[in-house]
């Protein structure tokens, strides 16, 4: 009786694994047309890019409370994720994405804006605090800090008192542009994060900046 049981578990942990993929990536945002293209959406509309340049489209998927799509790479399984709770609760999905869908946290890439950065710049970073950002803050609290960012700049608001409403304001024409240039140069490199090659990704992203 307990050899078959045995061999039950090792069967279903056998199904388990290769259902596992090899990378999630997890665009945070705020969900609703009020908070669309908004500053603080940056991982959200970065996600949508790369669903419309492999043609697939989002849906919700109950079971990490998300807006969810799975693309094949190079025989790699790759999953699209935008958290539907507000920005300051991603830490929900990305529990349930942990759980559910990749082997370890090293396999979740979270897209995030940063007040941080300029808009036109973008870092990658494998790991750290939240540097104040409320999304990776709740983050943190569940997973930990193991697990890899993609920043896209947008900014300090004049004030700093003007934080909260600064980053759920839409940015202006010159510094959407200036995002849209972030955003076509890490899709340049889009083959290199869907396999994980992190170093690489940021010596292309990190070298003759502005």
């Amino acid at each position: 009786m307990k050899k078959l049981l045995k061999k039950i578990s090792q069967i279903i942990l056998r199904r388990n694994q290769n259902k596992l993929l090899h990378l999630c990536i997890v665009g945070l945002g705020n969900p609703g047309d009020k908070y669309s293209k908004t500053r603080h959406n940056a991982g959200y509309d970065f996600l949508d890019l790369i669903a419309k340049e492999f043609n697939v489209n989002f849906k919700y998927l109950k079971k990490i409370d998300a807006d969810y799509v799975e693309i094949d790479y190079e025989d790699q399984k790759i999953a699209l994720i935008k958290p539907k709770e507000f920005i300051n609760k991603s830490g929900k999905t990305l529990q349930l994405v942990r759980k559910y869908k990749v082997k370890n946290t090293k396999d979740i890439l979270v897209v995030h804006d940063d007040m941080d950065l300029e808009p036109g710049d973008v870092k990658l970073k494998l790991s750290g605090g939240h540097a104040g950002h409320n999304g990776l803050r709740d983050i943190l609290k569940v997973i930990g800090n193991d697990f890899v960012r993609l920043r896209f700049g947008i900014g300090h608001p004049p004030n700093k008192d003007q934080t909260d409403a600064w980053v759920i304001k839409k940015p202006n024409p010159q510094e959407k542009e200036k995002m849209a240039v972030a955003f076509e140069k890490v899709k340049n490199n889009i083959g290199k994060i869907l396999l994980k090659d992190w170093m690489i990704i940021m010596n292309n992203l990190h070298t003759n900046e502005h």
